[in-house]
This record gives structure tokens, sequence and C-alpha cells, in this order.
């Protein structure tokens, strides 16, 4: 079994346990413990689990999302710098996505000045500041959930399944290079997976807090990435970064 295999089946058997001393890793995968160790520290590093004496537990913090409201009020300046970033990709007369999120809702400012736009979105926030005789609003509809007031469900996925847009620009919760995108609520997931399949380009928006982070539901693989927009804080994940480009992703920093 190679490393990479290996360390992303003990992420997952750890997942499973919620906790595994090193001597049932080593026991379990058939390698010596130095083996697992190292094993470990490098899972560690990508924030995925969490070393303890002995041993690893599930990192809490990878598949809990704070409050959209508490959200928010995070890296607020370097969503702005992102979302402006993302903004200049487009152009008059184009049909966009704009998925639910406190980034993507930050482009509005830059956006409002674009000729015959339309822009599709499952955020009611968005929606409602998109007051513009030039841009055309098309809310997908769905179910409304009253703390984000964000539409999700069986209703947005189909109306998105009808659509075909040029570019999409999508919120995630983790972005990691082996692991794409991931998600800590189930809930969400169809519907921005249904953004993905609809528009021709995929932009990926996230701060530098998101990068080698694994949530637990896969929303996307990263090769169906194209572009990855991320503040300059991100300098300490430019390793991660450069994974990235090693997998043809365009990636910009703000």
């Amino acid at each position: 079994m190679l490393a990479a295999e290996r360390k992303l089946r003990i992420v997952e058997f750890v997942k499973e346990k919620r906790a595994a001393s090193v001597a049932l890793l080593s026991k379990h995968f058939g390698v010596h413990e130095v083996t697992i160790r190292r094993d470990l520290a490098e899972i560690e590093q990508e924030g995925l689990l969490r070393r303890t004496h002995g041993g690893v537990i599930v990192e809490q913090g990878v598949s809990i999302e704070p409050p959209f409201s508490e959200r928010s009020n995070n890296q607020v300046e370097q969503k702005k710098r992102i979302a402006k970033r993302a903004a200049e990709m487009i152009e008059d007369g184009d049909c966009i996505i704009l998925d639910s999120g406190t980034t993507t809702v930050q482009m509005i400012p830059h956006i409002m000045n674009r000729a015959n736009l339309t822009v599709v979105t499952n955020d009611i926030n968005i929606a409602a500041e998109l007051r513009s005789p030039d841009i055309k609003v098309i809310v997908t509809g769905g179910e409304l959930y009253h703390e984000s007031f964000v539409l999700n469900g069986m209703y947005a996925d189909k109306m998105l399944g009808m659509l075909h847009l040029q570019k999409a620009f999508i919120g995630t919760w983790a972005i990691h290079p082996v692991y794409g995108l991931t998600y800590q609520d189930s809930l969400f997931v169809p519907t921005k997976q249904a953004m993905i399949r609809a528009a021709q380009e995929i932009i990926v928006l996230a701060d530098d807090t998101k990068i080698g982070k694994v949530a637990l539901h896969t929303l996307a693989p990263i090769h169906e990435i194209h572009t990855f927009i991320t503040g300059t804080e991100a300098v300490e994940a430019e390793p991660y970064l450069k994974q990235f480009r090693d997998n043809g992703i365009h990636v910009i920093t703000a």
C-alpha cells in the first residue's frame, strides 16, 4: 500500500472510531509503529486529525462550522479582497452563479455596474442586494434556512439542473489538494454540486483558514476546479497552493 493511500485510510479509520492508538493502527495496517507515527505527524500538519500521547483523535474543528452570524465577522478584510478580485472575472453579458456565503456576498458592490448581467443565486441576502435594472436575478427556490436565508433542497437542485451558465462562484468550508472541496453539512452539498454541474467555469472562493482542511462530506474533487481565489494571508499554505497549481488550478491571491 502506498503511503498516500495508507494515510487516507488512517483518516477514515480514525474518523469511524473517533480515536485510535499507534499500536492499534500499526497492527491494523501491518506496518511498524515508527511508520504510523510519521504518517500521523503528516496527517496532523494537514489539519485532519490531532495526535495525543500514544495515539490520535478526530480534530474537533474539521467538521463543525460556526453560525452564519459569527462567520460573517471572521476574516472580513480578506474576504472583501477575495470578492473584489473575483468580481473582476465577471464581464458584461455574463450569466453566472453566486453561491451562498459570507465571501460571495462581498462581491455585490463590485458587480453593480455590469451591463446585461444574469445572476443565479440561492442566497436571499444576495438577491435582495442586487437591485439594478441591468442585472437579471434568478432565485433558485427551495427550502429556506432561516439562520442564513439560504435556499436548498430538491426544488433548488431541479431548477439548477435546467440552467447552463458561464461561471459559478462557489464557497466552501474546506479545500484540500487530495480530498478536494468538502463541507460539514450534508444538506448543503447537493445544491452546491448542482451549481458546479450547471457552469462551464468553476471559481472557488475561500480564505486562508479553509486551506488544507477537510470536512465530513465530499463536495467536489479537486480537478473540477478551474480557479481558486484566496487571500495573501495564505503564504503559510504555499505547499498546498503549489499542489493546487500542479493539479492545473489557476491560483490567485488577493
